[in-house]
């Protein structure tokens, strides 16, 4: 099958590689469908965060090809997100609606979800049904469905880890996919300003369609005392940290009113965790982390899609085959797309 590998920073190739195998009785085999770049791929892509050669991807959509004998909830012919995430759906931590931290996935499980197929660890516990068959949708519904595998989830868990609630002035970092994600999450949550960090027009003005009702484009220090004069120097009711640099990070403590909490989802990178100290005598909260996607898939955001409710496939400015996927990094690279969409051949 093909797959796209990355060689080193700033090259990604697709080879010919064997294809995956049913090899525990918990896997599901699945044809991919449609993938996507995640913006946290860029780290490595662009050689900041080191990465062995290898396969690459973690968000896809696809139908089950096989699965083993221990899956019962699933069968071939099944449409499915594929989440980042490969929890157990059993385990304490699991039951506890903390999946992504699942002690049951096994250290040598490599993703490859940018590729044509696919071997999907714990499906009974991972995986989320799409109804129907991949034909029943249209382009722009499983690009929407594609961003259910991580970045809507991710977004949405920024939300939650906030504590968005109805009334809320909410702030956003970040304008990549998963910041755009949080704005239409903390309009589903109720907010009733939600103020977007942006300075690159095109995603200004999907924030502002999906929900922002203003833009701040200045950053550090400028970008505080915007949030505050629009606050009454009070702060923001929750914030959503969606990149994870320090600026973004430190940014996010100081526009928090006292009593807020911070949903943090970026992955950090290069982060003063002294900072934090100043948490304390705000009483600021900061939760969040890796998202929980099939839970959140499953209790809200697969029917906001379904329903039209929520179009979160709008953050995909640019499609490419998976022959194409170096176009497709650098697009994400160079901000010609806001996120790079995969389509695989051969769809069923």
């Amino acid at each position: 099958m093909k797959a796209a590998i990355f060689i080193e920073p700033k090259l990604i190739e697709v080879k010919q590689v064997a294809k995956p195998e049913i090899e525990r009785s918990t896997d599901a085999l699945i044809h991919i469908i449609r993938a996507s770049v995640c913006g946290s791929d860029l780290w490595w892509y662009r050689g900041i965060s080191k990465k062995s050669s290898g396969p690459v991807g973690h968000e896809a959509i696809g139908v089950i090809e096989s699965v083993g004998s221990a899956v019962k909830n699933f069968k071939k012919g099944d449409f499915v997100i594929i989440p980042f995430t490969h929890g157990c759906g059993q385990c304490r931590i699991c039951l506890a609606g903390f999946e992504a931290n699942c002690p049951n996935v096994e250290s040598d499980y490599h993703v490859g979800y940018q590729a044509e197929y696919l071997r999907a660890i714990n499906a009974d516990g991972a995986l989320v049904k799409i109804p129907g068959k991949p034909s029943d949708y249209s382009e722009a519904q499983l690009a929407s469905l594609t961003t259910l595998a991580d970045v809507m989830p991710t977004g949405y868990h920024a939300a939650v880890s906030a504590e968005v609630k109805s009334g809320d002035t909410v702030v956003v970092f970040g304008d990549g996919a998963v910041g755009l994600c949080g704005v239409i999450s903390a309009k589903l949550l109720g907010a009733k300003r939600i103020i977007a960090m942006s300075r690159h027009e095109d995603r200004a003005k999907l924030a502002r369609e999906f929900g922002a009702t203003e833009i701040i484009a200045e950053r550090g220090d400028e970008a505080v005392e915007k949030v505050l004069a629009m606050t009454d120097g009070l702060g923001a009711d929750a914030v959503l940290e969606c990149v994870g640099t320090a600026l973004s990070t430190e940014t996010a403590f100081k526009v928090a009113r006292a009593g807020a909490v911070i949903g943090r989802v970026g992955v950090p990178h290069d982060v003063d965790y002294q900072a934090i100290d100043r948490l304390f005598w705000r009483n600021i909260g900061l939760k969040g982390g890796i998202a929980s996607v099939a839970k959140y898939d499953k209790a809200i955001l697969l029917d906001k899609v379904l329903d039209g409710s929520i179009q979160p496939g709008r953050v995909f400015t640019a499609t490419f085959e998976l022959d194409q996927i170096q176009s497709a990094y650098q697009a994400m690279d160079e901000r010609q797309a806001i996120k790079s969409l995969i389509k695989i051949e051969n769809e069923l």
